[in-house]
């Protein structure tokens, strides 16, 4: 078993698992998670979206991103300048639209979460871009879910 180094387990979900998680996502959550898709900018109940706390995979739960660490980049989607930890988010070259992006996606369960791209703020000069219905928020005191049930949620808070 594969642990970050907040020690949540990023081996990936049996397709029977994931085949019940997505059972629970709303048709817009499964054309952007599942299929790849984009929500249109400036309409993601993140964009502007204030609140401390974590940001995690709609679809597995694995914490992606602090509140601390997004910042208003005025493209139209939720934008963080890094990570919670190494291995949740994977990177993958992206050629699609005419254009070359680096996709990035749930380092456990693969699900598509937006693009990365190197004209972010200090001190990463990142800006991850995400779709918002590819994430949960989790107000900060708040227990993290843990529909895999091989975590502990109290590791990150």
């Amino acid at each position: 078993m594969a642990r970050s180094e907040l020690g949540f387990d990023l081996t990936p979900p049996s397709q029977e698992k994931l085949r019940l998680l997505a059972e629970k996502l709303d048709p817009e959550a499964r054309r952007i998670l599942l299929d790849h898709g984009t929500e249109p900018p400036f309409c993601g109940k993140f964009d502007e979206y204030e609140a401390e706390g974590i940001y995690t995979c709609a679809l597995c739960a694995l914490p992606l991103f602090s509140s601390r660490a997004k910042f208003h980049s005025g493209s139209g989607w939720p934008s963080f300048y890094q990570g919670v930890a190494e291995g949740h988010i994977r990177y993958l070259r992206d050629a699609s639209h005419g254009m070359v992006r680096t996709e990035i996606r749930c380092g456990r369960c693969d699900s598509h979460l937006g693009h990365v791209f190197e004209d972010g703020p200090r001190p990463t000069g990142l800006r991850y871009c995400l779709n918002s219905v590819a994430m949960d928020f989790v107000p900060e005191g708040q227990a993290l879910a843990d529909p895999l049930e091989r975590d502990d949620p109290s590791q990150i808070g």
